[in-house]
């Protein structure tokens, strides 16, 4: 039977619509001697103005700053806000780790996710009965930037490129962390990172252009969905500016507070607060930034890690300055108050749901068990010729090859695992005495060799450093990996450690994996004269530099310049390929696990140039594939990965997150037919790099970026999984054809499955426009519903639109609007597998021809071509910045008041530039401009204005406003 879509609201909302109500009848009265914050029986808002009114100045500062201090005469302990928390409990030690955020986006099941959010929060709550001051409730989780670009570094994070489907997740997600009670929270989720966020290179300092529709359409029904449910208790501000202006100052901050009638609490990133003046110079002094921050609505800063005094002198500067008052700090200091006495602090314990839970929750039986259902509902089969399930039957030899066949990768977020099924334990584990199970990393095993002998490691546990010397065997044997981009990892066979930078600037082999903020184990190999140069390429400020060897022999980062750097002859010891090659020559099956290792090309910082398979697991997969045509590749990723070889040449190929403690077990169940493939992508994944366009076009319309815009054919699209049975749709059923603006659709299509086993189908439901006054999306997703289906059986599946969905952000008058129009509705298994539609008539309205006889924002184009939105002023108002030869387009112009002035309100540096109006095409016919001379400054508008010839009559003109020099529009009128 179909499986719901979306959890229900909760019912927060409504209970703190007017933040007037009390606690449940029969709540415990306050002692006699307490103040009236400490009486439950009191509402929310009583409680929240008697502690607000005992608070001092200085104590309402000192809870602005992340590490909130006791406040002894008032009972309050200290409070922290933020705790990692985006697939399981990080940081804190061990804890379950279920797959990452984009592993959990392919299961397409709100369900499962909600649980796996109940299951954390159940622990975060366990680790904060361990020490409430060190592990708060506040959870920074989750990640909703929506998905656009599969070279984002922080991809693993995120649950889609579609809107609709990351709304869904994090309703979920942060329903289950925030429990089911309807005042009281198990935790309080805050969604990162709004808004605009997904390129790391210089991400405090970049300006993201976003348009009122990609910010409305693409952006907004990201976020909006779990706050407005009444799970999410806030957001966290990303760290790039956003049409000109750091998202630490946006006034969009107060859009997010009117999707809820309860206190939000904004955080800030961490150290955010500071860039504001530090490396994105937008004010001058950190007095001035910070009140401009607290009255933009960040109301907890996260600066200088546990040091509060920096954060809290920068605000008792600007309350000497007169910067801010009374009243500003009130208002941030009640929305985390807010937060707190929701969270149970000042109640007593057993009013609070939540406060019996200890720490022997942490990794429980119950948790483990969900970690694997989560690690098999997210294998997504991508391709299958007959090759899987594979045969589990007495004997059965099967080789694992590759890089991540008998490994597990933690990423950033990630909790520490407990313990861990890798891909190889899990088949050994399945095909048990019966079977056998050959390993190989299909990695090369080097030795490098300099004057004065071979480089040679340490043999003990904890490492040493590296040295040139007379070492023979394991001590002088390297595995090479290759992540790609150049970037290899060297680990020593001599303890089995990995080399990194240590002390001293010297190399040690003393890591089990990469790791840290700064990854230190990151190295490249350049041909020289001679042989071979190191170059060390971890994420910080030596990552220019080259291995030399010292008078000591030691190997240490230093030399400043290839030609300074000591020369390697390399010596292959053995071959990676030939060695997985020989492993699966014989084998009944091979499966290749490739992918990339979490903290390498593609983490937090650092975004992929490239988003092909490294090339040393190219050329396994290739010939182990020739060695056995019984090859299964197993594509272990944090993103999507370019394997069109594989499509063309690899009978199966099969998708996972790094999933977590059970990685290898669900793996398994999923090969060999235990259980069915059930994932589906959340992203599309495209055939090459060269397919992507600019990495910093965030507007997807503009850019052609995710399956709504991409006009070339992806390698799998989105919303693709593959099942072990068939499934036949057939014709959808609507209750209607014609819908009014405020109506509901709902399509009910039969699921046939024509196979010989039971399995689930994900039925999606998606909607294009066929008329409209402006560009639409190729196709949207609108619903979609999980179904199981027994083997010959038939289930009919439920999808619902509503009208006001199938509407767009209408730029000519700033409001959402349904437009009288014909839609067809497409049921199908992916956005490029349709297998039915309808069409529909929306009674919406007819959208008037634009009227620009009176001042028109500038930023609210239909298109445009060059030009960047920047900020009108410090504190609002976007404005259009424009060089020699960019323009703005407004479609379905009404000129037939046949006007003769344009005037354009302008700000420029320096004269010389124009604002030229053309009608039908940037180099149309020109009817008029107005030249702009120098205001004094980018902030500085005057108004411009010139004379028009005579313009085409009508109401359909497209109008385009092309400039000659650097201008900044703000508005205009043709009058």
């Amino acid at each position: 039977m179909p499986i719901p879509r979306l959890p229900r609201p909760r019912g927060l909302v409504a209970v703190l619509a007017a933040a007037a109500i009390a606690l449940p009848l029969g709540a415990a009265p306050a002692a006699a001697d307490d103040p009236p914050f400490r009486d439950p029986g009191l509402p929310l808002n009583e409680r929240i103005d008697d502690l607000l009114g005992r608070l001092t100045t200085d104590e309402k500062v000192s809870l602005l700053h992340q590490y909130q201090p006791a406040i002894p005469r008032l009972g309050m302990d200290p409070f922290r806000t933020g705790t990692e928390a985006l697939h399981g409990v990080a940081w804190l030690g061990e804890a379950t780790v279920f797959p990452q955020a984009v592993g959990l986006g392919a299961t397409w099941d709100t369900g499962l996710v909600e649980r796996v959010g109940d299951v954390t929060g159940t622990e975060m709550r366990g680790f904060n009965a361990q020490d409430p001051a060190a592990h708060g409730l506040n959870v920074w989780a989750p990640v909703v930037d929506p998905l656009r670009d599969p070279r984002w570094g922080r991809n693993e994070e995120g649950y889609s490129e579609e809107p609709l489907l990351v709304g869904d997740m994090a309703t979920a997600y942060t329903g289950g962390l925030r429990g089911d009670d309807d005042f009281y929270l198990k935790t309080a989720p805050s969604l990162k990172h709004f808004a605009g966020y997904n390129i790391e290179e210089k991400r405090d300092q970049l300006s993201v252009t976003v348009p009122p529709r990609a910010l409305n359409e693409y952006v907004y029904p990201s976020f909006r969905p779990a706050i407005e449910a009444g799970n999410a208790t806030g957001v966290m501000a990303s760290y790039n500016l956003i049409n000109g202006r750091p998202a630490h100052l946006t006034p969009l901050l107060n859009d997010v507070r009117s999707w809820s009638d309860a206190d939000l609490m904004v955080v800030s990133d961490a150290f955010a607060p500071g860039n504001v003046v530090e490396t994105q110079g937008y004010y001058d002094d950190h007095a001035e930034s910070h009140a401009a921050m607290l009255k933009a609505g960040i109301d907890s800063y996260t600066d200088q890690g546990e040091d509060s005094s920096v954060t809290v002198g920068r605000f008792q500067d600007a309350l000497d300055q007169g910067l801010i008052g009374e009243e500003d700090l009130d208002r941030s200091v009640r929305h985390i108050l807010s937060v707190r006495f929701r969270l149970g602090e000042f109640d007593p314990p057993d009013r609070v749901p939540y406060s019996d839970i200890t720490p022997d929750v942490i990794d429980s039986p119950e948790h483990r068990e969900l970690a694997r259902e989560a690690a098999t509902s997210q294998m997504t089969l991508l391709r299958n010729d007959g090759a899987l399930p594979l045969d589990a039957g007495a004997d059965t030899d099967v080789a694992v090859v590759g890089p991540l066949a008998d490994t597990l990768y933690e990423d950033w977020y990630s909790g520490t695992m407990p313990y861990r099924s890798t891909p190889a334990d899990g088949i050994a584990e399945r095909l048990g005495e019966g079977g056998s199970v050959g390993v190989s990393e299909g990695a090369d095993r080097i030795a490098l060799k300099a004057d004065g002998g071979y480089v040679t490691a340490s043999g003990d546990e904890e490492g040493g450093v590296l040295r040139v010397g007379d070492g023979e065997g394991d001590a002088r044997s390297l595995t090479v990996f290759d992540w790609g981009e150049g970037v290899v990892t060297l680990r020593t066979d001599a303890n089995g450690k990995v080399v990194g930078l240590g002390e001293g600037n010297r190399l040690y082999n003393d890591q089990d994996q990469p790791n840290g903020w700064f990854v230190q184990q990151l190295f490249r190999f350049e041909e020289v004269d001679g042989g071979v140069a190191l170059k060390y390429a971890g994420y910080d400020e030596w990552n220019r530099k080259y291995i030399a060897v010292d008078g000591e022999g030691r190997l240490s980062v230093s030399a400043d310049s290839v030609e300074d750097a000591a020369v390697f002859e390399r010596e292959v010891l053995s071959s990676g390929a030939e060695e997985a090659v020989e492993a699966a020559s014989d084998a009944d099956a091979a499966v290749v696990v490739l992918g990339n290792m979490p903290f390498i090309n593609g983490r937090e910082t650092d975004d992929r140039e490239e988003i092909e398979l490294p090339p040393a697991q190219q050329e396994l997969l290739e010939a182990v594939t020739e060695a056995n045509p019984n090859t299964v590749l197993v594509v272990e990723s944090s993103y999507p990965m370019a394997v069109p070889w594989a499509e063309e040449n690899v009978p199966a190929v099969l998708w996972t997150s790094h999933a977590g403690q059970e990685t290898g077990n669900a793996l398994a169940s999923v090969l060999y037919g235990d259980e069915e493939p059930q994932g589906h992508l959340p992203q599309t994944w495209y055939r090459s790099t060269g397919d992507l366009p600019d990495m910093g076009d965030y507007d997807v319309q503009h850019s052609g970026h995710t399956y709504r815009h991409y006009e070339g054919e992806a390698l799998y699209p989105f919303g693709h999984g593959l099942s072990y049975t068939s499934f036949e749709y057939g014709e959808p059923e609507i209750d209607r054809r014609k819908v009014g603006a405020d109506g509901t659709v709902t399509v009910k299509v039969p699921v046939t499955n024509t196979g010989d086993r039971d399995g689930e189908e994900v039925v999606q439901l998606y909607s294009r426009q066929l008329d409209s006054r402006t560009e639409q999306p190729l196709k949207q997703l609108r619903d979609f519903a999980r179904v199981s289906v027994p083997a010959g059986g038939t289930v009919t599946a439920e999808l619902t639109v509503d009208a006001r969905d199938l509407g767009f952000w209408d730029v000519t008058r700033g409001e959402w609007a349904v437009e009288k129009a014909k839609h067809e509705l497409m049921v199908g298994a992916s956005a490029d597998d349709i297998r039915h539609s309808v069409k529909i008539k929306v009674k919406g309205e007819k959208i008037p021809a634009r009227d620009v006889t009176a001042q028109t924002r500038a930023a609210d184009f239909d298109r445009y071509s060059g030009i960047a939105l920047a900020d009108e002023t410090k504190v609002e108002g976007d404005t259009v910045a424009a060089k020699a030869g960019d323009w703005i387009a407004f479609d379905g112009t009404d000129l037939s008041p046949e006007p003769s002035m344009f005037t354009a309100r302008a700000a420029a540096v320096s004269g010389g530039a124009a604002v030229e109006v053309r009608v039908g095409a940037p180099d149309g016919e020109k009817i008029g401009e107005a030249a702009i001379g120098a205001t004094g400054g980018v902030y500085d508008y005057e108004e411009f204005t010139g004379d028009l010839g005579k313009a085409p009559g009508g109401k359909k003109n497209d109008v385009y406003l092309v400039f000659t020099g650097e201008v900044r529009l703000s508005s205009f009128s043709l009058e």
